[in-house]
């Protein structure tokens, strides 16, 4: 009569106890994960698929390079079947590192360091786990709408020392309530929408920048949680006055100028200049109209002035005949 196979879990695990690494049917008990996994194929009797040296008994898996030595030192035969399962338990999947970047961990958080790699726009292999990203010294000249959408977890951002010109409304849409710390400084921003600062939680840094001094940028100013030791050095590279360039926007929002004010007065004389436009046309066609009015009705009362004596020669002739 055959042996009963032995279990995963061990030749000792009864149907109704759990093995060792065996999940509870109820979801109460461990799950696998990539050690279990491991260690119940070693210990099944006379399996030598997955040797141990390929992922740590913490779960936490090895280095490529160790398995590639292991599985050279194995037998032919068993090779194929330990590089399917180093690849399938031990490769961390959806937490690879972009090729020009380096990831590492910092107070037990994934960090991203992609400075100075001559990158032309961001990654878009990031991992999801990452916590800080440091993106600066780049060439980025654009941050486009859900870039950073898939990293829930990330909490601070270095953009600072790029070329960026233009950041997208919806660009930080994803990471805005956990979002900490981002770092927009020395780039070339002009302008910003303020829907896509005013929604973070984030400190913000946006020092030397080539600032247009708007009602958009004051909003920001007052309504965003800046870092009190770059926000003197937020100044106006153009203004709507000349007056204004070159110094601080803090400094001329004490003076008593607010942007916001001559930004509405120039709308209401805009639309004041196109309702009188508009006025004046309508004032136009009527005179118009009434004018070629009056010259038809003189031209059909000059022609039928004639047509009574013409009417009153013809019966005077017919009479005296």
């Amino acid at each position: 009569m055959a042996a009963e196979p032995p279990r995963l879990g061990g030749s000792g695990a009864g149907p109704g106890r759990a093995g060792k690494g065996s999940p509870s049917p109820h979801g109460g008990g461990r799950r696998w994960g990539t050690a279990a996994m491991g260690e119940a194929l070693q210990e099944r009797r006379g399996a030598s698929l997955l040797p141990k040296s390929c992922c740590s008994h913490q779960g936490i898996p090895s280095s490529l390079a160790e398995c590639k030595k292991t599985l050279t030192t194995t037998t032919p035969a068993a090779s194929i079947a330990q590089a399917f399962f180093c690849l399938l338990l031990c490769v961390p999947w959806g937490s690879s590192c972009p090729p020009s970047c380096q990831c590492t961990e910092r107070a037990g958080a994934k960090a991203v360091l992609c400075s100075s790699r001559h990158l032309e726009e961001i990654p878009k292999d990031i991992p999801r786990d990452a916590v800080f990203l440091k993106l600066d010294a780049n060439s980025i000249t654009r941050i486009p709408s859900n870039a950073f959408r898939h990293l829930s977890h990330l909490e601070e951002l270095d953009l600072s020392r790029n070329a960026i010109e233009k950041i997208d409304q919806a660009a930080f849409r994803g990471v805005a309530a956990g979002l900490r710390t981002l770092d927009l400084s020395s780039n070339r921003i002009r302008s910003i929408p303020k829907e896509a600062l005013l929604a973070l939680n984030a400190k913000l840094r946006l020092a030397n920048n080539p600032w247009h001094c708007e009602c958009a940028l004051q909003e920001v100013l007052w309504e965003a949680r800046l870092d009190p030791d770059s926000v003197q050095d937020i100044t106006c590279h153009t203004a709507p006055r000349e007056e204004y360039v070159g110094k601080s926007l803090l400094q001329v929002l004490d003076a008593g100028v607010n942007f916001c004010s001559v930004h509405q007065r120039t709308t209401d004389v805009a639309m004041f200049i196109t309702m009188f436009g508009w006025f004046a046309m309508v004032i136009v066609y009527i005179i118009c109209y009434v004018r070629h009015n009056r010259e038809d009705t003189c031209k059909h009362v000059d022609y039928l002035r004639p047509l009574p004596s013409t009417q009153l020669h013809a019966e005077t002739t017919s009479t005296a005949l």
